[in-house]
Order: structure tokens, then sequence, then C-alpha cells
């Protein structure tokens, strides 16, 4: 038999169609296996999903806890919280009754010390005078005489209500004595604070210097005045 040469073409295009059908098929049927295996999810399990959900996830009121009854009223109001969590429910006035030892303290302040004053000046506090005193007194006082008061009126100069403490320095002359000893200083802007100095010669003749301090020890400081009585 004798093949020409379109003979020979024809077949090999032939044979071609033949194997492109085959591996169309082929892979067409793997193509629509796989597809229906997704679908099905395997071991007959639906891959689609549901609707239910637990119900946590729901949507609903939280006003009231799950641990009141149902017929629970809280009684909270819708302006409830206005004007600030310290509000009373009165337009954000907060005023009510003062406490004892404190009427006087005014919108802000600030109270250092407590409400009781102290009696007495505190075991082992001393009174070192400055080297350079925050005022100078002249005092001339008769020997002879019951003894002579002298007046310092001390202006506040803290921030805050402060108890002082004070008295003489150590290395005063003993006819110096000061009252009250205790006290609370106004705070700044506010009422002064009066000292009263007693000197009492006893019949003693000479110049005489007493060193006032003050003790302000919440504000960590002092107020120093420096006192000469000449007595005749």
């Amino acid at each position: 038999m004798k093949f020409t040469a379109a003979t020979l073409i024809a077949a090999a295009f032939l044979a071609a169609d033949s194997v492109t059908a085959f591996q169309t098929q082929a892979f067409g049927l793997a193509r629509r296996t796989v597809t229906t295996s997704l679908s099905a999810g395997g071991n007959g399990m639906d891959m689609s999903g549901n609707s239910w959900k637990p119900d946590s996830e729901k949507m609903g009121s939280t006003d009231t806890g799950d641990y009141y009854p149902d017929d629970y009223d809280a009684g909270v109001e819708f302006t409830d919280g206005m004007m600030g969590s310290q509000s009373n429910g009165k337009g954000g006035d907060r005023s009510g009754p003062q406490l004892p030892g404190m009427e006087n303290l005014g919108e802000g302040a600030i109270m250092m010390g407590g409400i009781t004053l102290a009696e007495g000046i505190p075991d082992g506090m001393e009174f070192v005078p400055s080297s350079v005193p925050d005022g100078e007194f002249q005092m001339r006082v008769p020997a002879s005489s019951n003894g002579q008061d002298l007046i310092i009126e001390v202006k506040p100069v803290c921030m805050t209500f402060e108890d002082y403490f004070a008295s003489f320095s150590a290395d005063s002359s003993p006819i110096f004595k000061v009252g009250p000893a205790t006290g609370r200083m106004d705070r700044r802007g506010g009422e002064i604070s009066v000292l009263t100095v007693r000197v009492e010669p006893n019949g003693q003749a000479g110049e005489f210097v007493g060193n006032l301090v003050m003790n302000l020890p919440e504000d960590n400081s002092k107020i120093c005045y420096k006192i000469t009585a000449t007595c005749f």
C-alpha cells in the first residue's frame, strides 16, 4: 500500500483530534468530579453554613442585668448623671452642712494639719532663727515695771491653712514670752495672725535680745523676728 503525502497529513490530523477529544473528556470528567466533591463537603457534611447563633450574640436590651427580676425598676431618670458624677441633682450645687472647725474654709480651700488644732508644741521641735530675720522690733521697758506687751501682726504667706508653732530661740533672753504658742495661719490673702510678745524685766536693766521663730512644719518654712528690749 502506498501512502501519499496528503494521506499521511490527513492521518496525523485525525490522530491529533482523537487525542484532544479524549483529553477534553478526561479532564472535564475530573473537573466535574472535583466540583461534586467540594459541593458535597465530604463524608456527607454540608459546608454551606447555617444561621443559628447563641443567645449571647443576639441583639437585645442590656439595661437590666440577668440577676434582676423581670419586674425590677431601677428608677433611673434620663437626667441622672447630668452636671457630672459629683452633682447631687440640684444643678451642680454641692453645698451641704459644714464640718465643725471648717466653716470659714471658703471655696477651694485646703486644710493642712487636720481639724483639731495642736494643744502644744510637739516634743523635740527646734526653734532656730534665720540668719536674716523677716522683721525687727525695738522696745523700751522700765526695769521696775510689771512688763510690757508688743503686738506683732503676721500676714499669711502660705497657699493653704497652716498650723504654726511660735517660741523664742534657745539663745534668747528669758524675759521674752510669746502667745499664743500654737495657732492656725490663714491662707495667703486671708486674715492676719496676731502674736503678743511679753517682756518682763523683773528689775533687770540693760539691753536684751530675743529671736522669735514661727514654725510652719506643713509648709516646711518659718517666719523669724528679732526683738531688742532696752530696759532702764
